[in-house]
């Protein structure tokens, strides 16, 4: 069995960037013309950019999960830190495919991100586990936070206020 937590010397099996937001709009669906755009919204909280490697298997979510939730990266009032689930706040899962690219030349290119089918998968087993975790907060449920999230496989537009780039790397 492989460790979870990225090893130096071994190549990481996904990379997840957050980012606190005071509010976050993320288009899940161009505008056509029979119809308008469709977007996904948070207010107060944090952003997860997730990209699954080639090797990433569906036992790697609940590490990932547990880690990002209870990071402590959300400032309170008193100047503490808490983790977004004490903040309490709500959450926007995008996928981001690029998080996977190492430049080669003048180019990047992908070739240790996982397959689209596969990446889907562990994507949607993500979000899933996600939302499991915020409703089982009692702290979130009563603020009323919520999970929203990209389409895999998808460009988006994402549209984002923060007080402040504020934004961290964690593989595993």
């Amino acid at each position: 069995m492989r460790a979870f937590m990225a090893d130096p010397n071994s190549s990481p099996l996904a990379r997840v960037v957050l980012q606190q937001c005071l509010h976050a709009q993320l288009q899940v669906k161009p505008a056509e013309p029979d119809c308008e755009a469709r977007w996904v919204e948070i207010q107060r909280g944090l952003i997860i950019y997730v990209c699954f490697f080639k090797g990433a298997s569906e036992d790697i979510i609940p590490k990932m999960v547990n880690t990002i939730l209870n990071v402590k990266l959300s400032e309170c009032e008193d100047g503490k830190y808490v983790s977004i689930l004490d903040l309490p706040g709500s959450i926007l899962v995008i996928p981001q495919a690029t998080l996977g690219g190492k430049l080669k030349g003048r180019r990047m290119q992908y070739h240790t991100n996982i397959e689209k089918e596969i990446g889907l998968e562990l994507y949607s087993q993500f979000v899933i586990q996600c939302e499991k975790q915020l409703a089982a907060n009692v702290k979130c449920a009563e603020a009323g936070v919520v999970l929203k999230h990209g389409t895999y496989g998808n460009r988006q537009v994402l549209r984002v206020d923060t007080n402040g780039p504020y934004t961290h790397q964690i593989e595993f």
